[in-house]
Parts: C-alpha cells; structure tokens; sequence
C-alpha cells in the first residue's frame, strides 16, 4: 500500500523520537508528504499540571498572582519547547528530501489527531503506545486508543522499546 501524506502523533517524551523515526522511514519510502503534530495538552507527561479556575475558589492561595505567573511561564516553556522539537524534526525531515510541515495545536491529543487527520486527508497516522493496561489505562485514558477507534484512516502503532 502506498501512501501519499502520512501524520506524525509527536509528544516531548522518547517515545516521540521513535514515532518521528518509524513516520520519516515510511514517508521517504512512500515518497510521502509527512505532517508532524504535537498537541499542547495538560494531558501530556511533560506539561504543568492545569490550575482548574474552581481550585482558585476552594483554596485562594493557588490563585495568588505568583502561582498563575509560574505556571504560566511553565505553560509557554512547554509550548516553546513542542514548537522547538517540530521545528527539528521538520528540518531533518527536510535534510532527508522529505516534504514535511507541522503544527501544534491545543486540546485533547485524540481527538485534534483523528480531526487534523480528517481535514488533511491523511493516509496513515503513526503513533506512540505507553504499553499502560487496565486501571492506569482506564483512569490515565489512551491517546492511541482513541485513535485507534475514531480515525477514517489506517493506523501505525510504535511500541515501546524493550530491552532484549
């Protein structure tokens, strides 16, 4: 099968680089236009923690001025932070003669995947699996297992790796 515009499901932990590596093989392979995206979401492993407004009312000193800069100013490092490593992985991808282009958007990882991938007309979506099973799978949610059930296109799971 080939495929002609493949989106690339990035997040800041190591497991991007391996879901970046897999994405760029298959799309210099297919001679693919490769989409790279990483969504900014509270959601992540490396982002700040989300402040929810309601807490600012139940207990006041989360909402001091000095606590919304802080996180704001981990907010917008991590923001830089997912534009700094698409930008990367585009610039490599482009060394490698591969038409690439990114985006970062904000919102839940699942769902703005399987709706970039829509919009875009997109061939293959490869992604990430953290391996998580039963409770922590149930009360952490799946990214990859919202994609899996929601996409319009095939599916690309990259698995951890494992020590042999």
């Amino acid at each position: 099968m080939m495929f002609e515009k493949i989106l690339a499901a990035i997040d800041l932990s190591d497991m991007g680089k391996h879901i970046f590596a897999q994405a760029l093989s298959l799309a210099s392979q297919n001679r693919a236009h490769l989409l790279l995206f990483h969504a900014l979401s509270p959601e992540e492993e490396n982002s700040p923690l989300p402040i929810p407004p309601d807490l600012t009312q139940i207990y006041p000193a989360v909402g001091n001025d000095l606590t919304m800069e802080t996180w704001r100013q981990q907010w917008e490092e991590f923001e830089r932070t997912g534009l700094e490593t698409l930008q990367n992985y585009a610039e490599q991808a482009a060394t490698a003669g591969v038409q690439v282009e990114f985006q970062q958007i904000l919102g839940s990882p699942g769902r703005k995947i399987c709706e970039l991938a829509k919009s875009q007309k997109v061939d293959l979506i490869v992604i990430g699996h953290r391996g998580r099973r039963g409770l922590t799978e149930l009360f952490l949610g799946s990214v990859s297992n919202y994609v899996l059930h929601h996409a319009t296109c095939s599916v690309l799971m990259v698995q951890p790796s494992v020590p042999v």
